[in-house]
C-alpha cells in the first residue's frame, strides 16, 4: 500500500464528484452480482498475546481499521507456503 500525505488526502476528499475519473473501473453488472459470494470472518479465531516489534505494529496499525485482519493474512500466506514447500524452516532463530 501506498504512503499518502495528509495534504494530499485533503486534495483528494475535497474533489466533487464530477471530478473523480471513474473510466477504468468496470461496471458491477448482474453477472458479478450472480457470482458474488458473502465471505463471513471465521468465528473461531483464537484470542492470544503476541510480542511484535513495534515498527511492524505501528505498520499495520497506520493501515487502518482490520489491521489485525491484516497481520493474521500475513501469517496465514507464510503458513501455506512454507506447508507447501519441501523444506520447511524449522528452528530458526530470530535475527
Amino acid at each position: 500500500m501506498t504512503n499518502i500525505s495528509d495534504k494530499r488526502l485533503a486534495e483528494l476528499a475535497a474533489r466533487s464528484e464530477s471530478q473523480i475519473d471513474y473510466s477504468e473501473i468496470p461496471q458491477l453488472d448482474g453477472t458479478f452480482w450472480k457470482n458474488a459470494e458473502l465471505v463471513h470472518p471465521d468465528a473461531r479465531k483464537r484470542q492470544i498475546t503476541l510480542r511484535l516489534d513495534p515498527d511492524i505494529v505501528e505498520w499495520f496499525q497506520s493501515q487502518g481499521r482490520g489491521y489485525q485482519t491484516r497481520m493474521n493474512a500475513v501469517l496465514r500466506t507464510y503458513y501455506e507456503a512454507v506447508r507447501r514447500s519441501d523444506t520447511p524452516k524449522k528452528n530458526r532463530k530470530a535475527s
